[in-house]
């Protein structure tokens, strides 16, 4: 029953068709979806490039993302055939003329497909080619119900929609007001019938149309099995005979925001999890039908499943199931007057990804980092690391937050995504590399009156996505010298004393590690490079490779290769990462001038140098 937003993804098989490709996400983002652009290897100003389109586009199936491909449909045809199976599991594949002119809906035409032709041709002002029999008769998808409604059914759809294209009569129930009858053959003794009910129903000749105005309201205990909690809701509904398909949303108190099972079960039967504060069910307590004072004094309501059910349906909806308990768990159903589409009541739980975008150029940013970024609806970080984003960031709500900002952009984060917004933190290369993975975590670790935040903050959703960081891009860069062991530190004595910093440089030197300053010089900070070459060069030699990385992955990227003993502090800048090889690492000059530093590169021997040699003899 799980619910499945699909991310949809236009790709563009040539360069010339990106600007068309950019006007489709600017619809689709209009119309409230998450749409990335995809272009072939010399497409500029796309979210991801690729190499072959046949894979590309298969890759995108089997991932479940829907397809917009701007080409022929032959190409789309070969590439999605050998993975088809399911009509109602697959996403939407389309195809798109180059001019644009034409929107072709190819798979999952009742599955959002054919919605997402006439979207983006009424946009463009062109023609969605929709060629479902039931679209082309009825001027509807009899199978897909608009929002609000499902087909309990779905598998029926088919054979009794053949016949209704063939003529044969049909009755309609009392509230399907969305269909189109005028060209339908109607009777009220028909044997084809199109029923609405909120209960389970069959028949070989119906389908059967639950509108989603029923709201389970739910309580459970901390920590809660997912399993219990699923099964629960279950039960209750077969008990009384309700169809899943009726289910509009899943509503509780919001001290349980955070409460995995709670969403797990939304998760499962496909709907919205929403949450109310105590003062709001209360306001209930008069039409509860089982009060409790028990309940009252651990979360100040009488009521949380049926105060909740009843909060959700408001003042003209009733309470349709009395609570039911399980050991662990509580459930009761509320029904709304109509079905929830559009604003929905209570909160959303929000959700903050504190992403890492890797140094900054498309290709070096993670599957994750990207759709994360497109489903955020406001990002938040350094302007110039959101600037890097490029057309992923476009049309977003952003917040700019200068650098040294670092707490002030955390806390506005989380608060933000504790009203109910899904927010995108952005920070270069790996969010909990010396980023604000760590700061985050401290502000929720705080209490609020010690520098913490609220307690709708605390509550909310955190992803953690991770990158690519400057020490990894920096290494490959210039081959491998992150060969063998080795380790971070940062040069800013900002936030950690001197004097800590030179107990761990000591210690890297002891060690004889790789090392990656990070923070290594500032427009103030001179004197902290220059002592870490001193502490370096009492344990390894002056010849040692050092490696100076600047702007990486970005059209100014600059890299040089350098020795310990002849390092410069002027050579450096705030956008350098300085990697100094252990006493083992060496370098060579590759024939291809065009990598590292004019062909020179550097490694760290991690021992093979025994099995080779033994090979040998």
């Amino acid at each position: 029953m799980e619910k499945v937003n699909r991310t949809n993804v236009i790709v563009c098989v040539t360069s010339g068709t990106a600007d068309l490709a950019k006007s489709f996400r600017t619809i689709l983002q209009g119309a409230g979806e998450v749409a990335l652009v995809h272009g072939k290897e010399g497409t500029d100003g796309v979210d991801q490039v690729f190499s072959d389109s046949i894979l590309h586009i298969r890759s995108l199936f089997a991932e479940g993302k829907n397809v917009i491909a701007i080409c022929a449909s032959g190409i789309v045809i070969r590439a999605v055939a050998p993975l088809l199976d399911s009509k109602f599991d697959e996403p939407a594949v389309l195809s798109v003329s180059r001019d644009g002119a034409s929107v072709v809906p190819l798979l999952g035409g009742h599955h959002g497909s054919n919605d997402l032709a006439r979207l983006i041709a009424e946009g463009m002002k062109s023609h969605a080619a929709v060629t479902t029999a039931g679209d082309c008769k009825f001027s509807m998808a009899i199978d897909h119900p608009p929002k609000g409604w499902k087909l309990q059914n779905a598998r029926a759809a088919g054979p009794l929609m053949a016949r209704m294209v063939n003529g044969e009569a049909v009755s309609v129930a009392e509230g399907l007001d969305w269909v189109k009858k005028d060209k339908l053959t109607l009777a009220d003794d028909a044997a084809i019938r199109l029923e609405n009910s909120v209960e389970k129903a069959s028949g070989a000749d119906a389908l059967v149309y639950s509108a989603q105005k029923l709201v389970l309201g739910v309580g459970c205990e901390r920590g809660v099995a997912a399993e219990h909690l699923i099964d629960h809701i279950t039960k209750v509904l077969d008990d009384n005979n309700l169809a899943v398909e009726a289910l509009g949303l899943i509503a509780s108190i919001d001290v349980k925001m955070d409460e995995a099972a709670i969403h797990a079960a939304a998760k499962h039967f496909g709907v919205p999890a929403r949450f109310f504060p105590a003062s709001e069910l209360e306001a209930q307590k008069d039409r509860l039908a089982n009060p409790s004072d028990v309940v009252y004094s651990e979360v100040g309501c009488h009521g949380v499943a049926e105060g909740a059910a009843l909060a959700a349906v408001g003042a003209c909806g009733s309470l349709l199931v009395e609570k039911v308990k399980s050991d662990k768990a509580t459930c009761a159903v509320g029904m709304a007057v109509a079905p929830f589409v559009g604003d929905l009541p209570g909160k959303a739980r929000g959700r903050l990804s504190v992403v890492g975008i890797g140094p900054g150029q498309s290709e070096w940013r993670t599957p994750e980092a990207t759709n994360r970024i497109a489903e955020a609806e406001e990002l938040v970080g350094y302007g110039f690391y959101i600037d890097l984003l490029g057309p992923l960031g476009e049309g977003k709500s952003r917040s700019d937050f200068p650098l040294g900002g670092e707490e002030d952009r955390c806390r506005y984060a989380l608060e933000q995504a504790g009203k109910g917004k899904n927010v995108a933190l952005i920070c270069s290369g790996d969010a909990g590399i010396y980023a604000m993975g760590a700061l985050v975590m401290e502000l929720l670790d705080r209490e609020a009156d010690n520098g913490g935040v609220s307690d709708d903050a605390k509550r909310v959703e955190l992803i953690n996505v991770p990158g690519i960081s400057a020490l990894q891009a920096a290494s490959v860069r210039f081959g491998a010298i992150l060969g063998h062991d080795f380790c971070t530190v940062s040069l800013s004595d900002l936030l950690t004393p001197w004097e800590t910093i030179e107990q761990r440089l000591e210690a890297v030197a002891l060690g004889d590690f790789v090392v990656a300053f990070y923070n290594p010089v500032s427009m103030k900070r001179r004197t902290q490079l220059a002592r870490a070459k001193e502490i370096l060069l009492t344990k390894r030699p002056p010849e040692t490779p050092v490696l100076l990385a600047s702007s990486l992955g970005r059209p100014q990227e600059n890299l040089r290769i350098r020795t310990l003993g002849e390092l410069e502090v002027d050579e450096v800048d705030m956008m350098t990462v300085v990697l100094v090889g252990s006493s083992q690492s060496r370098i060579l000059q590759n024939g291809d001038r065009s990598v590292g530093d004019n062909g020179w590169m550097a490694y760290t021997p991690r021992g093979y140098a025994k099995r080779i040699d033994a090979d040998k003899e």
